[in-house]
């Protein structure tokens, strides 16, 4: 399935993105280890439901450009990519759905712009403070490799040694798994991909930073998802100064929107129905 891609550059980055329909305006930010390629059965639901879809691919990962140096991906320039992005697009108002990272650049991005978004859907990730203060075990078992990301190279090596079999166990074989390889194969996509860790992770947990959410939000989790545990998402409602509501998402892993496609795309047309 092939959509119209567009590209504009920022800070002598280029940023690649998906500009599909006309409507009320509908922000898809993806995470790690994916591109916008990810919300490929979200767009057209979208586009055929009266809605206009922008969906980009982050710095360093699917089409966008690679810079050098994990300073490059701090979470103020992603969120500056994304409002070059919706300016380019001349969009005023927009609902904002984020996945994994994408939905901690969505909670960076949904406070920075407040009720210029129409609302929010947080999925699998929660707040950024939420995610940093769940004590349970689990989740930090379930975290161990945040960690090791902050080695240079180490990661990158282990990863994709011996026909990416780490990386393989690590997506527990999703269907997904050699669309990402193939993607993170290219030279310096690996590292461009992993350096969103390097530039955030200890930031988020050190800083006490706060990301606050002053429009209705959904908080989606799938009851599969191997990464997180649903106490963070849960507590994120803390976090949001509008309408709360948490959705958890049976019969999906950590990729819902791939899991359960049809079913996702039902509750995001539902919420966005409400919030235009």
């Amino acid at each position: 399935m092939s959509f119209s891609t567009r590209k504009i550059e920022r800070g002598g980055v280029e940023l690649s993105f998906i500009d599909e329909g006309e409507g009320p305006a509908v922000l898809l930010v993806h995470g790690f280890p994916d591109s916008c390629h990810v919300w490929r059965y979200q767009v057209p639901a979208l586009v055929n439901a009266g809605y206009r879809v922008i969906a980009a691919d982050n710095r360093g990962m699917g089409e966008s450009g690679n810079p050098a140096g994990a300073e490059h991906y701090a979470l103020s320039e992603i969120v500056a990519d994304l409002l070059a992005i919706l300016d380019d697009c001349a969009i005023d108002r927009v609902a904002v759905v984020g996945h994994d990272w994408g939905s901690i650049i969505g909670w960076a991005l949904v406070d920075n712009i407040g009720e210029r978004a129409t609302c929010f859907v947080p999925m699998s990730v929660g707040a950024p403070q939420s995610y940093a203060a769940c004590d349970d075990i689990r989740q930090k078992e379930m975290s161990w490799y945040t960690l090791m990301f902050q080695m240079p190279d180490v990661p990158e090596q282990m990863l994709s040694a011996d026909d990416w079999k780490l990386f393989r166990q690590w997506m527990r074989h999703h269907d997904e798994t050699d669309h990402c390889i193939s993607r993170l194969s290219r030279e310096g996509r690996l590292t461009g991909a992993i350096n969103i860790y390097r530039a955030n992770v200890m930031d988020m947990l050190l800083s006490g930073k706060e990301y606050w959410s002053a429009v209705p939000t959904l908080g989606l989790w799938g009851e599969q998802d191997y990464f997180l545990l649903e106490e963070q998402m849960i507590a994120s409602g803390r976090y949001v100064k509008s309408q709360w509501r948490y959705e958890r998402v049976d019969y999906a892993s950590h990729w819902m929107m791939l899991d359960r496609p049809d079913h996702l795309s039902r509750l995001l047309l539902n919420f966005l129905g409400e919030h235009q």
